[in-house]
């Protein structure tokens, strides 16, 4: 699998996608989902919560573990992935695509540019 160069990473291993109408999509990254294992169960945030950067915000549960997820940039929760609901395998299928977890209404748009590009994502792998 590719990892997309267009998003941004935070080191808790999360990617950002700024879609179109200023919302932001938010994944984990292929690298993480390889490290918990096979998900099956998503704990989402709840549609409208204001999250702060760098907070747990979700869980996912895995054959191997469970593992919050954090909050790339504050915002508000607008939207989750509710296909993860019956079908949590698709973060370990498509991480980067239907297997996106939730999207946010962010505080700072200008907190997206602080995260990683690609190449300093996967830089901070070989650390």
């Amino acid at each position: 699998m590719t990892t997309p160069e267009q998003l941004k990473y935070a080191a808790s291993h999360e990617w950002v996608r700024l879609e179109e109408s200023g919302e932001v999509t938010v994944g984990i990254t292929e690298y993480a989902q390889d490290l918990l294992g096979d998900v099956v169960f998503a704990d989402f945030p709840q549609i409208d919560d204001d999250v702060e950067a760098n907070q747990p915000c979700m869980l996912l549960e895995s054959v191997k573990a469970a593992s919050d997820i954090y909050m790339p940039v504050s915002g508000k929760v607008v939207a989750i992935n509710i296909a993860l609901e019956d079908e949590p395998e698709l973060i370990n299928q498509d991480p980067y695509g239907d297997g996106w977890l939730f999207k946010i209404s962010p505080d700072n748009k200008a907190d997206i540019e602080a995260l990683m590009s690609l190449d300093e994502y996967e830089a901070s792998l070989d650390d």
